[in-house]
């Protein structure tokens, strides 16, 4: 692999358009083997699943993949800021269960998710027993009390640098250049800038510049929604078997402080060293052996 590799996403087997308001709608794309174990994935605030294609590629010759942006991201245009929410974002991903069972028949899904959208599984009420399994890829949960203190102190400053920061950009190159001074894209693989730059700018309306597909007000506002339900997930009250992988908790948090679950008895926790919260995309080959091994241990491949 060339030092700047070019990650080309392929075009998907199928693409279903999901309703899932008056106003919203979501992109539903299948890649991989439709006949090996299904799969659905989700990425992190801000971001396109396309970008994680280093990490999913690895499992598209042996799994079945739904792939889905959340509302306001990737593929999806943008709706009102008004219903960019936590609640709004887990009803959405309900309602994609039920499309994809209604649509593509009943089978087994296990559902693969990184930072916010592994939240979002979390706090599901309905679509979590849906599930055979999850693995959820560093998800932004804290424990009341002290970490609680520390989770919400890191989630206003990320907050606030959201709001603060640019926004739009003369090319696709110029975002790249930026991406590269980031801190906490350093350690992504290589080409992933490039990808990062045609999977989460799109044209502005008068094509002179690019511009965030997700807008960084709705970004920042979903942060202040995970400050608000980071400490609700109750891992006592799961419906399915979870695996946790976190990011290396040696390291500086890029986004939000990881939660240390060594304690929780409910999950099969593990983290990947020397990774940080963006590790889909720093080892993809670990966060697919990951996969793999969870689906094996669930005897579903």
């Amino acid at each position: 692999m060339t030092s700047e590799r070019a990650w080309e996403v392929p075009e998907p087997a199928s693409v279903l358009e999901v309703r899932l308001d008056a106003d919203t709608c979501t992109v539903l794309r299948r890649h991989g083997n439709p006949e090996g174990p299904r799969l659905v994935l989700s990425h992190g605030n801000g971001l396109a699943i396309d970008l994680y294609y280093p990490f999913w590629s690895l499992l598209a010759a042996d799994f079945d993949l739904f792939l889905y942006d959340l509302r306001n991201h990737g593929w999806n245009s943008v709706g009102p800021q008004a219903s960019h929410t936590l609640p709004t974002l887990i009803r959405d991903h309900d309602l994609i269960l039920e499309a994809i069972e209604r649509d593509c028949g009943s089978k087994p899904i296990v559902g693969i998710f990184h930072s916010f959208s592994a939240l979002t599984s979390l706090m599901s009420s309905d679509g979590s027993h849906s599930y055979a399994g999850r693995v959820l890829f560093d998800p932004p949960v804290c424990k009341p009390g002290r970490s609680q203190l520390q989770f919400d102190a890191a989630a206003e400053m990320t907050a606030a640098m959201t709001r603060r920061r640019t926004d739009r950009f003369r090319s696709e190159a110029d975002y790249v250049d930026a991406l590269r001074l980031t801190p906490a894209f350093t350690r992504v693989v290589p080409g992933v800038h490039e990808l990062m730059a045609r999977t989460t700018l799109r044209k502005t309306t008068g094509g002179e510049d690019f511009e965030l597909r997700c807008p960084k007000a709705y970004e920042a506002q979903i942060v202040d929604y995970v400050r608000a339900f980071a400490a609700l997930v109750d891992f006592d009250a799961l419906a399915c078997p979870t695996k946790v992988v976190g990011a290396d908790p040696t390291l500086p948090y890029s986004y939000l402080p990881t939660f240390d679950m060594t304690h929780v008895l409910t999950v099969d926790y593990d983290f990947i060293p020397e990774a940080t919260h963006f590790l889909p995309l720093e080892n993809p080959a670990a966060c697919a052996a990951a996969t793999r091994d969870f689906v094996r241990l669930q005897c579903l491949y």
